[in-house]
């Protein structure tokens, strides 16, 4: 099985980057076969249409996701909507070679506020690429993080269980 996670805040000091990252370090001892991408550090191209000359950063975040079983994908929720970052790395995805594919969704917010309307948003956006969700996302919140750290047990616990339900689900789907 291959995954893939995503950390899609774009800032240079992104606190998803923090939460992702523990997510893919618990996912590297379940699954060898997970890479990483990081919109902080890899800068996608913008989307200028299918026949845009693109950088191998961008082709290669491509190749990774469409080749992936699983998509574990964390955003922040920047004015009440996911990250303008996914959403361009999104673009360069083909709906019609990612039916059946596993998603499981991270949601990082400065407060208490937006968490359901933006899974519902992310949810949508998987289901137009036939993806299925996990239901149970993870919402966290920047007091969750210290020292560049996830400091809440509990989140700790939400995370672990995002990427072993993940990994649940695509093993009935996919084909080792």
């Amino acid at each position: 099985m291959k995954i893939v996670v995503i950390s899609a805040s774009p800032r240079k000091t992104a606190n998803t980057l923090i939460m992702m990252q523990e997510i893919y370090d618990y996912t590297k001892t379940k699954n060898a076969d997970t890479k990483f991408i990081n919109l902080s550090k890899d800068k996608i191209d913008c989307y200028e249409g299918p026949d845009g000359n693109y950088s191998e950063v961008t082709k290669q975040a491509t190749r990774d996701i469409m080749e992936a079983d699983v998509w574990l994908i964390g955003t922040p929720i920047y004015n009440s909507f996911f990250s303008s970052a996914l959403k361009n790395l999104f673009e360069y995805v083909n709906y019609k070679k990612t039916g059946g594919k596993i998603a499981g969704l991270a949601i990082l917010a400065s407060g208490n506020i937006g968490f359901i309307d933006v899974q519902t948003l992310l949810t949508q956006l998987m289901s137009y690429f036939r993806v299925i969700t996990n239901p149970k996302a993870v919402f966290m919140t920047v007091d969750m993080l210290k020292d560049g750290k996830v400091t809440d047990d509990d989140a700790k616990i939400r995370m672990k269980e995002l990427v072993d339900g993940t990994i649940s689900i695509a093993s009935k789907f996919v084909q080792n």
